[in-house]
């Protein structure tokens, strides 16, 4: 009988992308044929599903539930939360776990499987009905990329404030002093709050205590690539004030910006340097590659999945952790110094 990592092998598809066609994952977005691959190759190598008692009674086998804050289809404008997904599962196969998916209904959450969990993942902010409601479903529940209760739960973030300050000192080090912020002014906070962008925040403490502060640079836009892009475009036809260097909020809004800037004939970095936030994949594909804050996705994704694991040995009063994950500057050719 085949496994996994043999249909894997077989057919070039990740464990991950097999295991959710073959649990018919209703999150998942494959084309027939790709689905018709996996099915055909698990047929032709006599590969059996274990039951949910036989994967119960593995040694050390554990199962999660994961819980998102964007649907399939918010994720393709930011596939940042897919990517922290992504890697929990791929992290949780590669431990020997499994996991289902949550899905929202009328205020209440509902698995997508028969077998129990021994924890949740919840990734991205969630409100405090949904908060209680996933909490209803099981104690040990992890928050991944926000952390809403730190006296209650488990918590994996990424240090914004650090993440700001790199890009901006190395901005000012290039020569940089006319420097914008792209992205919205305000934002849901880690309960689905309104509250102030704190990257944009974070912007304005830095430039301003550096003497640089510039309220026309701030450039609202959503932090989505075609909000960004209409944002920008309006601003280089109407003649708005310009920076010399643009830090965006995320990656999305990087791109949107680039390709307004191409359009409008101006040159990154030649005629404008420009740093994203998160660092997926995607920043490495754009023309130029894009200079980025890394947030260490992957590593956010295996430290939340491993502190789930933990706790489930802990007992229930066990003192909640907040990991606080450092970002990291990833230099490519979006950033050139300043020329008089």
């Amino acid at each position: 009988m085949a496994t996994l990592k043999e249909l894997s092998e077989h057919t070039g598809y990740s464990i991950t992308t097999i295991s959710r066609v073959l649990n018919n994952d209703p999150t998942m977005s494959v084309s027939d044929a790709t689905r018709a691959a996996i099915l055909e190759a698990a047929g032709a190598l006599n590969y059996k599903k274990p039951s949910p008692r036989q994967r119960r009674d593995a040694a050390g086998h554990l199962c999660f539930a994961v819980a998102e804050m964007l649907s399939p289809v918010e994720q393709l404008k930011d596939p940042y939360y897919l990517y922290l997904k992504n890697h929990a599962v791929q992290h949780c196969l590669d431990l020997g776990h499994s996991t289902v998916s949550l899905v929202e209904s009328d205020g209440s959450y509902q698995l997508m499987g028969s077998e129990a969990v021994n924890g949740i993942l919840a990734i991205g902010i969630f409100s405090e009905d949904q908060i209680a409601a996933l909490s209803a479903l099981h104690n040990n529940l992890v928050f991944l990329d926000s952390a809403p209760d730190e006296l209650r739960f488990d918590s994996v973030v990424i240090n914004f404030k650090l993440g700001v300050e790199q890009a901006l000192d190395r901005l000012v080090a290039h020569g940089h002093r006319r420097i914008g912020f792209l992205g919205p002014d305000r934002k849901l906070d880690e309960r689905k709050r309104p509250a102030p962008e704190v990257r944009r925040q974070y912007f304005i403490d830095f430039m301003t205590a550096q003497g640089l502060f510039s309220p026309d640079l701030l450039i609202e836009a959503e932090m989505t690539a075609a909000d960004a892009y209409q944002t920008m475009r309006s601003r280089l036809q109407n003649g708005g004030a310009l920076p010399t260097a643009l830090l965006a909020a995320n990656e999305e809004a990087a791109f949107g910006a680039m390709r307004a800037l191409r359009e409008g004939g101006l040159r990154v970095p030649e005629d404008m340097s420009v740093i994203g936030f998160n660092d997926t994949p995607l920043s490495e594909l754009t023309d130029p590659p894009l200079t980025s804050i890394s947030t260490h996705v992957k590593m956010m994704s295996c430290v939340a999945v491993d502190l789930l694991v933990q706790r489930t040995h802990k007992a229930h009063d066990a003192v909640p952790l907040k990991i606080v994950v450092p970002p990291m500057l990833i230099e490519r050719a979006s950033v050139s110094s300043l020329t008089e």
